[in-house]
């Protein structure tokens, strides 16, 4: 069964986020409200919690997988931005928004899009999140808790624990939680193109 911690939505305990940071560091699956709607999260470089995101979501190898983190400077670790795109990421975030660019070294090649090799980044406006994050000290590896035939992303904690229950390790609740999914855009090519609309304003990146 997994464990379910419930904070403060603007004074998160740090105990009940420590124990979650240790789920993940101990190679579990947890899910976790976001300004966007619950994700399935778990720690950098841990491919059979991949594989158990693929499994709940019933997603293919060509699934851009997403990385959490809490600061835009951390970014250029992880992918690289010509300069036009570093501004437009920048103006961006933190906010609804999940870009798709080209991924560096430092993430694992289970993340990467099989043919392009990239990734996708965001920087959610959560404060549970951010507290997360900052007490993990290394992104999430995520995606949107958006269950099979599902349209929209689960955003009730006690109904993601009566849902997942076996499949996850741990859950983690705050009370507030987005309803709808970021807008996704892929900044790999000339031209940025929008995957998805979403809850971030997409007219920044149109034609």
């Amino acid at each position: 069964m997994a464990q379910y911690y419930d904070v403060h939505p603007d004074n998160p305990q740090p105990r009940s986020i420590q124990q979650v940071v240790q789920v993940l560091q101990d190679g579990g699956l947890i899910a976790y409200p976001t300004d966007s709607g619950y994700a399935l999260g778990c720690a950098l470089g841990n491919a059979v919690g991949l594989e158990r995101i693929k499994r709940i979501r019933h997603l293919d190898a060509k699934h851009h997988f997403t990385l959490m983190v809490d600061e835009f400077a951390k970014l250029g670790e992880f992918v690289t931005m010509d300069n036009w795109v570093f501004r437009a990421v920048k103006a961006a975030t933190p906010g609804q928004y999940t870009f798709i660019l080209p991924a560096t070294r430092e993430v694992p090649k289970v993340m990467q899009h099989p043919k392009k090799r990239s990734v996708g980044v965001r920087i959610p406006q959560h404060r549970t999140t951010l507290a997360l994050l900052e007490a993990l000290g290394e992104p999430l590896m995520s995606s949107t808790l958006l269950l099979p035939d599902e349209e929209a992303p689960m955003v009730d904690g006690w109904s993601v624990k009566e849902a997942l229950d076996h499949e996850v390790d741990a859950v983690l609740d705050s009370g507030d939680c987005g309803s709808t999914p970021t807008t996704v855009v892929d900044l790999t090519g000339d031209e940025p193109e929008i995957v998805r609309v979403g809850a971030g304003d997409p007219t920044p990146f149109e034609p």
